[in-house]
């Protein structure tokens, strides 16, 4: 069997240098793609083409095509029985064999086209096949402007091709054909589609990850992270680059008046993504921001977060709305990542700032110390992503407490706006508040001999510090999640 692959139609207009190299990308990152499945698949191609054959008798056309059917800058994928030339009407016993179920009842054209001299004309050949499949079905008619099925044959001057089934491919350009971006990625909806269109439009990304609520978030990216890449950019390597951003989160609380926090976040995780696109050659920064989804991301405070960096940023959601984001998760495979991510509730104002104004947003964090983030930037780790579940342990599951015991201690560890808001009372249990950036610090001067419930509004901030203190050996800790 082999494979017909033709690039993207953007691909098929450049200019013969860049044609010339997108193919070679292509054939590329085809090749290695595709020796993952088999080393016997031979890749090769032309300006226009990469044909590709698949050995017998192993099982492969369908692992192929899927694979295939995934990799940036390809247009179609068709099926093609290359045999032997023995006679006419050998090419019309052929042609029946495969066709003429698939044409009953359907309207059909023959289209031959021939390579080098023969004895008989391409028309000659059309008409013969084309009587022998009227004979063999019942189609509806020929139609040689619009027709359901189409039967294309190919000869050579030894061999003869007949085409089968056509599969869409993912369109775009190869990978690698673009430049290398940076992808800040939380693994929910948004940042995960977005990484994909990046990918899906070949530019090489690595994926930059924030970490600021303990390593449960973490896991869970991780786990997307490798999941796209694996299945849309694996032909280039990438890296995972996690920065401990709980320090950073507390400056800002302790800071930056409460309007600004999520403004203020914003243009912290871009500076530290500057620089360290910087160190990795990355020509851009992508962010899955859809234009007034949420206070920071109307227009003026997009323009306040983008003067923290001078590098290009990209957003390929800018103008979608959730339903469409949603429907592409889903067709790419991440929805069901996305929609049991934890989602960190930590930095979240009562009233934010929806047009943020420069210079107060400047002032704002002219009173944080600009050590922090530089520490947070110089602890990252690098993980390649093709080792990124190597290295990852899942954090033991946190025990939900419904009813909790009389000596059971709850931590309120919400915002002290939200405990005036909305204070927690219990008759039977001592309740401590301590802010959750203030939790790491102040947990070390409890009593050990004592059991404590973490407690939020929405259980997600509370289960993600529960993990992060677990996994640092406390065993006496665990989550109150009282029915409501």
């Amino acid at each position: 069997m082999k494979l017909l692959i033709r690039p993207a139609p953007e691909v098929a207009i450049k200019s013969k240098p860049v044609r010339r190299q997108q193919m070679r990308h292509l054939r590329q990152n085809i090749r290695k793609l595709l020796s993952r499945l088999d080393s016997d698949i031979h890749v090769e191609g032309s300006w226009d083409r990469v044909d590709a054959e698949i050995p017998d008798g192993r099982g492969l056309v369908g692992p192929v095509i899927e694979e295939l059917r995934r990799v940036p800058g390809i247009s179609t994928i068709q099926e093609i029985d290359v045999l032997p030339w023995v006679s006419t009407d050998d090419v019309a016993e052929k042609a029946v064999a495969a066709f003429a179920e698939r044409i009953r009842g359907k309207t059909f054209a023959v289209r031959v086209r021939r390579h080098g001299d023969h004895s008989f004309r391409s028309i000659d050949l059309e008409r013969l096949v084309g009587t022998a499949l009227f004979e063999a079905s019942a189609p509806k008619a020929v139609d040689l402007g619009k027709p359901d099925v189409e039967v294309r044959i190919e000869v050579q001057d030894r061999d003869y091709h007949i085409a089968h089934r056509k599969h869409r491919g993912a369109g775009g350009y190869p990978l690698g054909a673009v430049e290398t971006v940076m992808t800040l990625i939380s693994g929910g909806y948004d940042s995960s589609v977005a990484a994909y269109l990046m990918m899906r439009r070949g530019l090489r990304s690595h994926f930059l990850f924030f970490r600021l609520g303990g390593p449960a978030h973490e896991v869970g990216v991780r786990q997307v992270v490798h999941y796209l890449w694996d299945r849309y950019g694996a032909s280039h390597g990438a890296k995972f680059i996690s920065v401990p951003f709980e320090g950073v989160v507390e400056e800002i609380m302790r800071s930056v008046n409460q309007r600004h926090w999520g403004v203020v976040l914003k243009r912290q995780m871009l500076k530290a993504a500057s620089e360290i696109a910087a160190v990795n050659n990355a020509s851009g920064l992508v962010t899955g921001d859809a234009v007034a989804q949420v206070s920071s991301q109307t227009l003026s405070n997009l323009n306040v977060v983008d003067r923290a960096s001078d590098e290009v940023m990209l957003r390929p959601l800018i103008s979608m709305d959730k339903e469409a984001i949603i429907r592409i998760a889903r067709e790419i495979g991440t929805e069901p990542f996305a929609r049991n991510m934890p989602e960190y509730c930590g930095v979240i104002s009562r009233k934010p700032a929806t047009r943020a104004r420069l210079h107060r947003v400047e002032k704002d964090e002219a009173n944080m110390d600009a050590q922090v983030l530089e520490q947070a930037i110089a602890s990252r780790q690098d993980t390649p992503v093709n080792r990124l579940l190597e290295s990852t342990q899942t954090p033991e599951e946190v025990e939900l407490v419904h009813t909790p015991d009389m000596n059971d201690v709850i931590i309120d560890v919400r915002h002290p706006s939200e405990g005036e808001q909305s204070p927690l009372h219990l008759a039977s249990n001592r309740v401590v508040e301590i802010p959750f950036y203030e939790l790491g610090e102040r947990i070390q001067r409890l009593p050990a001999d004592r059991q404590y419930l973490l407690y939020c509004d929405r259980g997600t901030m509370s289960r993600m510090h529960a993990c992060n203190l677990i996994a640092e050996g406390h065993t006496n800790i665990k989550v109150y999640a009282p029915a409501h």
